[in-house]
């Protein structure tokens, strides 16, 4: 039982990024976000093992994995590394108000980024069905990767929560990890990443 003990760990509310307070002007798309959001979050702080991992520190080699995206599609880190600077980001849960605020912020901010050669692919253990429908739902100009193994999380060292990887990012720049963020923000996730690219200059 001790040793059972000594691995659980929570994700944060941060992580999951919970609105306290809802407005009255809530859409219902974003109330069952919310609601999903909660619902997530009650089953992890009453059974959450976590994985232990450590992540991957600036100056090591990317991880050349492949995995599917949202279409089913194999995606080779590898060959997306060779296009140019990557931004790999691992998120929860998709759906979830914090993992779309996220990646909104990201797609809001997608020309300005891209306009720098800034690649994007985000990560979370959804199936490939449910990052379609994340993706289409939001509009997101980039690929999502269907980490459903944990394979890709465990690459790179992102910590996992029952099926549920740890909020974190990672910039990629000929072949190595130049930038991570292992407690990466939500809805200011671009600005995040656009003083990591000017940093990197």
């Amino acid at each position: 039982m001790e040793a059972a003990t000594a691995n659980i760990a929570y994700l944060k509310v941060d992580d999951l990024d919970i609105p306290q307070e809802p407005s009255k002007k809530t859409t219902p798309c974003t109330m069952q976000a919310m609601k999903l959001t909660i619902v997530i979050f009650s089953a992890i702080s009453l059974l959450g093992f976590t994985a232990k991992a450590e992540p991957l520190a600036v100056g090591s080699k990317a991880p050349i994995i492949t995995a599917k995206d949202q279409d089913g599609d194999p995606i080779n880190f590898g060959d997306v590394y060779s296009k140019g600077t990557t931004l790999v980001y691992f998120y929860p849960k998709a759906g979830t108000a914090g993992c779309t605020a996220q990646a909104c912020s990201l797609r809001d901010s997608f020309a300005d980024l891209s306009g720098e050669g800034l690649q994007i692919l985000g990560v979370s253990e959804d199936t490939a069905e449910s990052q379609k429908k994340f993706k289409e739902e939001n509009k997101l100009p980039f690929p999502l990767i269907a980490d459903s193994d944990g394979k890709v999380a465990e690459a790179f060292g992102v910590p996992t929560t029952m099926g549920l990887a740890k909020r974190q990012s990672f910039i990629i720049k000929d072949g190595k990890i130049a930038w991570s963020s292992l407690q990466a923000k939500t809805k200011e996730h671009a600005q995040e990443v656009q003083a990591a690219l000017d940093s990197l200059k």
